[in-house]
């Protein structure tokens, strides 16, 4: 887990889905004193890999080493609706919006102090990481997953 990541901060089910807390600091901060733009997707993606270690048991490491699985992205949208700052825990919501044959679309919610600060819509692809080769979602996976789809 990443020292920014608040370990008290239970993660918990939400209407808008799996909710996972990020601690942000002060070196996350550009010279406005907010967050700084490129930190904002990695925010994100880090929420999105304790999604899938939530559901799947097996974060994106584990995933690539012990299963050759690999779910690069193929797809990164965000809108910014008001600053990330160090002042509050970042609470990103993560969706799983659709799982396609090959494809899971993701919508992550980032909100601080119950003001939403960004948007975005997240698209991987599964492939055999070894290889690097598209391949159809597992059969387990999408068992595991599959249900917490909201559309498709």
């Amino acid at each position: 887990m990443d020292a920014r990541t608040d370990d008290k901060a239970p993660r918990v089910e939400a209407a808008s889905g799996f909710v996972h807390s990020v601690h942000v600091r002060w070196a996350d901060c550009d010279p406005a004193l907010i967050a700084y733009t490129g930190r904002i997707p990695y925010f994100a993606l880090e929420a999105i890999d304790a999604w899938w270690e939530a559901h799947v048991g097996q974060d994106w490491y584990r995933l690539n080493l012990d299963r050759n699985v690999g779910t690069p992205f193929v797809h990164m949208s965000l809108d910014f609706r008001a600053p990330v700052t160090p002042r509050h825990p970042l609470a990103c919501a993560v969706t799983l919006k659709k799982l396609g044959e090959s494809s899971v679309r993701f919508s992550v919610a980032g909100s601080q102090d119950g003001v939403l600060c960004f948007e975005g819509t997240f698209v991987c692809v599964f492939v055999e990481a070894k290889s690097f080769r598209k391949m159809a979602a597992p059969p387990d996976i999408r068992a595991l997953i599959g249900p917490l789809a909201v559309s498709g």
